[in-house]
């Protein structure tokens, strides 16, 4: 790993009310536009994934990486991974505009943080990616080598699956998905891996990508019905699985769902909290995203435990979420109050007192 000071890099501060920090990262030479923001650092180091994303605007991306840092705090928090909440994203087309240079260059700027942030792959940003980076800093996680944990996807999926049963049992009284109807939208890294177990479940499929080739592949290898992203929402299904991009829960689509559960991997699946509160009202469960998708965090975070990286150690954690959302529902039930309500006054309680709070040092294993 090389440190070696690069002239051209230039990081600088944004002063953002109720975060940590919030850094800019500007680089000539490679051209590299990012943001690195840190949420809460109160329980331990951030970590959270690089996304690498052609925003329109830099404030597009700013209000992005905003959103993604909170959501990495809750999911810290409620997971008790002794982590705080961070994100970066570089604002490139991850197809035409990703280079060595810039990951590089975003590289060198993790490793100026010190270690208060520790980045991970993420949506456009690969483990071949993470490999690059980690030539210029040692903070980084689910590299595609030895003494790492590798592309976390299957975890998150698994965590995925366990949300979707904890949706079932409390609507329908049994988390069996035998003969349910389940609607996923998104068949990425996770969401493919997501439509696999659900088939092997005995679910019904209703799948939906922006790429119909995948789309069509998966619906034939599932026995799935392949719908147009435009028709997924709007599908008549026990359950709605958003794997894709945020904020697909709003004002506008709310009143088109035709599900009585929402559980998906997707983040920030909520445009505004208040989004909660209307599923709430109209009848539907939602599993906070924040929690349904911690099994990528959980995994990655398990390499820095100082006996090394463990899959059965991680496996038997991803389990446990199905707990934690059986008791975020009771806590919404209990309180009349939506289950997103709950999931953030739940991440508030273990963030104020405390709870979770790393007591020992990290180990970079790789």
């Amino acid at each position: 790993m090389s440190t070696d000071l690069k002239e051209s890099l230039v990081l600088e501060e944004i002063p953002v009310p109720g975060y940590e920090r919030v850094v800019k990262i500007t680089d000539l030479d490679s051209g590299l536009i990012a943001i690195i923001c840190l949420h809460n650092l109160s329980l331990g180091p951030a970590l959270g994934g690089t996304r690498i994303y052609p925003y329109a605007t830099f404030e597009e991306a700013l209000t992005d990486a905003k959103r993604l840092a909170r959501g990495m705090t809750y999911k810290s928090a409620i997971i008790e991974a002794g982590l705080g909440g961070g994100k970066s994203v570089i604002i490139a087309d991850a197809k035409t505009q990703k280079s060595e240079a810039k990951l590089l260059a975003f590289g060198q700027a993790v490793e100026r943080l010190e270690g208060s942030y520790i980045c991970a792959e993420d949506y456009g940003c690969t483990p071949k990616d993470a490999l690059v980076i980690r030539q210029k800093t040692r903070y980084i996680v689910g590299l595609p080598m030895e003494k790492s944990s590798g592309d976390p996807g299957s975890f998150t999926a698994h965590g995925t699956l366990k949300g979707i049963q904890t949706a079932l049992k409390k609507v329908y009284g049994s988390d069996s998905c035998e003969g349910k109807t389940i609607a996923i939208q998104g068949l990425g890294s996770v969401g493919s891996r997501l439509a696999e177990l659900l088939f092997w479940e005995g679910a019904r499929l209703i799948i939906s990508d922006i790429d119909q080739t995948k789309a069509r592949d998966i619906g034939r290898a599932c026995q799935a019905e392949v719908v147009s992203p435009g028709e997924i929402l709007s599908a008549s299904c026990d359950l709605l699985a958003p794997c894709a991009l945020g904020g697909i829960l709003n004002a506008e689509t709310i009143p088109q769902l035709r599900c009585r559960a929402i559980a998906g991997c997707a983040n920030n699946q909520l445009l505004t909290d208040a989004d909660g509160e209307e599923l709430m009202r109209h009848g539907i469960l939602y599993a906070p995203d924040f929690v349904i998708n911690a099994g990528g965090l959980i995994n990655v975070a398990e390499e820095l435990h100082c006996e090394g990286y463990s899959p059965i150690r991680s496996r038997n954690k991803v389990n446990k979420i199905y707990d934690q959302l059986m008791l975020i529902y009771e806590i919404a039930e209990k309180n009349q109050i939506s289950t997103h309500a709950a999931a953030l006054s739940l991440g508030d309680y273990r963030l104020k007192y405390g709870v979770g709070r790393r007591t020992t040092p990290l180990h970079f294993h790789h």
